[in-house]
């Protein structure tokens, strides 16, 4: 006979997250059926190549728990949606978060659209947020683990998907995570957390993104009196706010990125950690997107993160657009980075969130 219970697709990735969040959906009554995501090829023979030690990981929990484990290959889409994107916007200047563009088009995407073709009621992954209710819509909100809060990375989440998935690990603490693992018997109870770029994991980043990205260098430049003090190997190696990896010797405090002009090829930077420069009042995103798809009618104030596990700030968003707005920061914000992304909440409610630009406002 077929199945009465609800079938979920658990995206399983070998860590010990996805492993715990297919056990305890199995526990709820769920029919649990995991899905392994290859998505990078380009240098399989390389010693980052983890994808071997994953899919074997994984297949271990699968076995131990009794659930079935497909396997799919979402490479060319993760080029195309994801890397192409990654290496176009390093080129432009800017600095680019590969994790909030891999969870929308790969996670929450093709991932979903697949695991419909296996007759799923929802989707699972072991990320670190809740789902609830905000008026008549469904709301993200932050894990309550605020260490491992990972909502900033999921703000891209329309109705759709988000009403289509689960989050069993929302309500937990990764100690609790690990602990549940250990009493399993799970070998991956204490593997160390995946890092670096979203389903790449760990690079040298400069020797990484030369492979695809020439080198193109130019001067660094004082940005207070264009007095040229060294030399760079090619903007895209360097975000604003760096400190390591200038070159730049001599007395008084130390230099930062503070800002790049790409037709000159010239790397400005300041001195100090306070230098004025580095500081912002004000940011103004594009390509916004709001999780109920209804922007909140301004002047709304709110609270803002404008990087991974930074405290929210407290702000006011002045101006929404067709897919723009701006957002007003009661205390400056400090290296506010092109390419990165703000994201928006309130309280523990994730609103939605876009792409930091320039200084500059961005048309409507």
């Amino acid at each position: 006979m077929a199945s009465t219970k609800p079938r979920v697709v658990v995206g399983m990735s070998g860590g010990v997250d996805s492993s715990v969040a297919a056990h305890l959906l199995r526990e709820a009554g769920y029919e649990v059926i995991a899905l392994f995501m290859k998505n990078w090829e380009e240098d399989d023979e390389a010693e980052y190549c983890a994808a071997a030690e994953d899919l074997a990981f994984a297949e271990e929990i699968c076995k131990k728990l009794s659930i079935s484990l497909r396997t799919i290959n979402f490479s060319h889409e993760y080029w195309e949606r994801v890397f192409s994107n990654f290496l176009s916007e390093h080129q432009a200047g800017r600095t680019p978060n590969p994790d909030v563009l891999c969870n929308k088009e790969i996670k929450f995407k093709e991932f979903l659209e697949f695991a419909d073709s296996l007759g799923a009621d929802f989707i699972a992954t072991g990320h670190y947020v809740r789902k609830g209710r905000n008026g008549s819509s469904d709301a993200l909100m932050k894990g309550v683990d605020e260490g491992k809060d990972q909502s900033y990375f999921l703000y891209t989440l329309g109705q759709n998907a988000l009403s289509r998935s689960l989050f069993p690990l929302g309500d937990l603490e990764k100690e609790d995570v690990r602990r549940i693992a250990r009493e399993l018997g799970f070998s991956n109870h204490d593997r160390r957390d995946s890092t670096g770029i979203c389903f790449i994991g760990e690079r040298k980043f400069r020797q990484f993104l030369s492979v695809y990205l020439p080198p193109k260098p130019g001067e660094i430049r004082v940005l207070d009196d264009d007095e040229v003090i060294g030399r760079h190997e090619g903007l895209m190696y360097y975000t604003i706010g760096q400190r390591q990896g200038l070159g730049i010797g001599g007395a008084g405090e130390a230099w930062y990125v503070a800002d790049k002009d790409l037709s000159r090829r010239v790397l400005y930077v300041v001195q100090g950690r306070d230098h004025p420069y580095l500081l912002r009042s004000h940011v103004y995103a594009s390509r916004v997107t709001w999780i109920s798809g209804t922007p909140p009618r301004v002047p709304y104030r709110c609270s803002a993160k404008i990087r991974y596990r930074q405290e929210d700030q407290p702000c006011l968003l002045t101006r929404v657009g067709v897919d723009t707005a701006k957002v007003e920061f009661d205390d400056p914000q400090w290296a506010v980075t092109p390419g990165q992304s703000v994201v928006l909440y309130d309280g523990d409610v994730c609103l939605g969130g876009g792409i930091i630009e320039n200084a500059m406002e961005p048309e409507d």
